[in-house]
């Protein structure tokens, strides 16, 4: 479900941007902003490619990309 927010036209605008750039809706490029965000407050010691990496490698197991590394 969905509410309308009240957001600055500032955002928005760098959303814009953003978007076209990383080819997302403007919508979309906030609600990413706002999970990396949620992310890096809830582990203050990770950084933005660490949070950025750890999201890829959990969407390739969901795709079935990955497989299981075998110890000699």
């Amino acid at each position: 479900m969905s509410r309308a927010v009240k957001i600055s036209e500032e955002l928005v605008n760098d959303a814009e941007v953003y978007s076209k750039s990383f080819n997302r809706s403007i919508a979309s490029q906030i609600e990413f902003w706002t999970k990396i965000g949620k992310i890096s407050e809830e582990n203050p010691d990770m950084s933005f490619n660490e949070i950025k990496d750890i999201l890829i490698a959990r969407e390739e197991v969901k795709a079935g990309l990955v497989s299981e590394y075998q110890f000699d």
